[in-house]
């Protein structure tokens, strides 16, 4: 609920990012064969997309988050270059401070993915086109400047250091001062080696676990060693808060009262670390730009690169993905709205994931039904069960059932190990459920033909299956109440 009415108060902000622009490129394709020059793999390129990264892809994401923003970088004069300025212009960025530079190419990371068997697609490689020299001196001068006289304009500037030579010692310390001395909060992604004496006075650095132990010199490969490596980066560097991410784990979060907290992930099916950093780093400026406290922007940061790490390469949420996703970790896990399960279907689906369906009223849940869904769960990989509510139940079997409420009966399907997710439905069919969701595999139990079961024609109609299971005989809620009516 605190990360819900924290989404609500966020603004939209003006907020200038600097630092490293990149293309990402991505090329697609099937892969099914090995070289016979040499043992590599064959990818047969069907499909190619350009997106924003590095510094564009932040700013990308808080555009998508419907903050008012600013690029700051440089790039080389060539065709990337331009195609990089064009996606900006879609995606309404600013680019009054992007400089072209004709000394240095436009960065340019592309990307092969690789499917197998049209499905399960990986990364197979990476080529990174790149400059990495320092800037001319006069372009480095001309740059500052610009920037520097920017800083006031807006509630919050966020740096993205990507170690391409565009954030400078000289840049960087120039935009901290500018920033303290105008009180705009100047926030760091660094760089991934290098020296972190340029962040110091920043009011935020955001390093991963790696460059926090290597600008430390610190081991941390668990939560518990943080506190040291916190202590000795807020001293050297004299930073005013800290945020660690530490993937698996989470985030560490330290502020300049001296206060740690640990905000620990949610556990997820990782598809793609590409990107999660630029989210969480995103959310942190977002919210700090908006008012929001610390430890508000970091949980909202921490929801939204758990959410960016289950898709596929960079991906931007929007408000209402992002409340969407808050809503889906505070609730019962396994117990979701239909808008909520259908993107996790689509999610897994992706991942190649066989989707099982099932649904019924389920009242006095007994060992035929436990018998049934787990031989349905065998038949795929996640098993969602759609249960009637009690206003669909008394249509169905009269005003005096269910004998047990829709919240219990949910509760107690969702406490099975063989069930993923359950949903209450007040339809008296489960076919709208069926259009939306599209299981790959329609099963029900009882004495059943498969023409019987309702929906049968949806599931197929798509290309889906229809299953039936076994029956337990002599098991069923109305005789369970019958021989309770008789024993009272």
């Amino acid at each position: 609920m605190e990360l819900s009415l924290a989404l609500e108060r966020l603004t939209h902000p003006r907020i200038l990012v600097v630092g490293d622009v990149m293309l990402d490129r991505y090329i697609w394709g099937d892969v099914s064969r090995v070289s016979q020059e040499a043992p590599i793999l064959i990818l047969n390129a069907d499909q190619q997309e350009d997106r924003l990264g590095g510094a564009a892809n932040v700013a990308n994401m808080l555009s998508a988050l419907e903050a008012q923003v600013t690029i700051a970088g440089i790039m080389g004069h060539d065709s990337d270059g331009e195609i990089l300025r064009g996606l900006l212009r879609t995606s309404d960025i600013d680019a009054q401070a992007l400089l072209n530079a004709t000394d240095r190419r436009t960065t340019v990371k592309q990307r092969f993915v690789g499917r197998a068997s049209g499905k399960h697609s990986g990364q197979v490689l990476r080529v990174d086109y790149e400059s990495r020299h320092t800037l001319p001196t006069q372009l480095e001068e001309q740059f500052q400047s610009l920037v520097c006289g920017l800083v006031p304009q807006y509630d919050a500037v966020l740096i993205s250091d990507y170690g391409k030579g565009v954030c400078s010692v000289n840049v960087i310390e120039a935009i901290i001062r500018r920033g303290r001395q105008t009180d705009i909060p100047v926030l760091v992604d660094p760089a991934r080696n290098g020296d972190y004496k340029k962040y110091s006075g920043s009011t935020l650095l955001k390093p991963n676990r790696y460059e926090a132990a290597h600008a430390s010199r610190l081991p941390l490969n668990h939560v518990s060693q943080a506190a040291k490596v916190v202590q000795h980066l807020q001293k050297t560097l004299q930073i005013d808060n800290l945020v660690i991410t530490m993937d698996r784990e989470g985030m560490i979060i330290a502020d300049q009262n001296g206060s740690l907290h640990h905000l620990p992930s949610h556990m997820r099916d990782v598809y793609d670390i590409t990107g999660a950093g630029d989210m969480a780093f995103t959310l942190l400026g977002l919210g700090l730009a908006s008012g929001l406290s610390l430890p508000l922007a970091a949980g909202l940061a921490n929801v939204a690169a758990g959410w960016e790490v289950q898709h596929d390469g960079v991906a931007v949420i929007s408000r209402h993905e992002l409340a969407a996703e808050i809503q889906r970790n505070t609730q019962p896990k396994k117990i979701q709205s239909l808008m909520m399960l259908n993107r996790e279907v689509k999610r897994l689906k992706s991942l190649g994931k066989k989707i099982v369906f099932t649904n019924g009223c389920f009242d006095l849940l007994h060992v035929g039904h436990v018998t049934y869904l787990q031989e349905a769960a065998r038949m795929g990989d996640a098993l969602i069960v759609a249960v009637n509510s009690d206003k669909s139940v008394r249509k169905l079997k009269g005003p005096t059932r269910p004998v047990i409420q829709e919240a219990d009966r949910a509760a107690m399907l969702a406490a099975l190990a063989c069930v993923n997710h359950v949903l209450i439905f007040e339809e008296d069919t489960p076919c709208s459920i069926l259009q939306t969701l599209q299981p790959d595999v329609l099963v029900k139990g009882g004495t059943y033909r498969p023409d019987e079961v309702v929906g049968h024609e949806i599931v197929t109609g798509y290309g889906g299956q229809v299953c039936l299971t076994s029956v337990v005989n002599g098991v069923s809620t109305t005789q369970i109440l019958e021989s309770l009516h008789r024993a009272a």
